[in-house]
């Protein structure tokens, strides 16, 4: 199922809807797609140049990252919900994540974002996951258009493992 979207004016409230798919504006001419899940979204590595017409190519797009996103990001309209797709059978089940203590930054812990379980782990065991982190909208896009190009992202860079 498909939902219309107005081009020309942004919504100012929608609801966050599981399955959902969001239209990321990167602000340069193009275009990403993220589908809300029950926990977070997932970013597909998807970049268009203009509006996506046909959903369906996500349904078989590689995954970028899991995040979490303010509630305002959806609510107020940032990234308007688009379309509709079922939630593949391989994101009901969201990777793990990191957490490392800025008091004491040898101290990590992984984090089920399925289950909010907490538990204790090594720096070695936490290389290539996701920080436990909610983003905010403008930080997602920077992340986008870096990946894009090529570039390192100073949001992630300032989360990934220090010591």
């Amino acid at each position: 199922m498909l939902l219309k979207k107005n081009l020309t004016t942004k919504m100012k409230r929608q609801r966050r809807t599981t399955g959902s798919i969001v239209e990321i504006d990167l602000k340069d001419g193009n275009y990403c797609y993220a589908q809300i899940l029950e926990e977070g979204l997932v970013f597909f590595d998807l970049r268009t140049k203009g509006h996506l017409s046909d959903f369906e190519v996500l349904s078989d797009c590689s995954v970028l990252f899991f995040l979490s996103v303010y509630r305002d990001v959806i609510s107020q309209g940032k990234w308007l919900k688009v379309g509709k797709l079922p939630i593949r059978k391989e994101f009901e089940v969201l990777p793990m994540q990191f957490i490392q203590d800025n008091l004491n930054p040898d101290r990590f812990e992984l984090y089920d974002p399925n289950t909010g379980e907490i538990t204790k782990t090594t720096k070695e065991k936490v290389i290539g996951l996701e920080p436990a982190a909610v983003w905010e909208a403008n930080h997602v896009e920077d992340r986008l258009r870096d990946h894009y190009d090529d570039q390192p992202n100073i949001w992630l860079e300032q989360l990934k493992p220090q010591v």
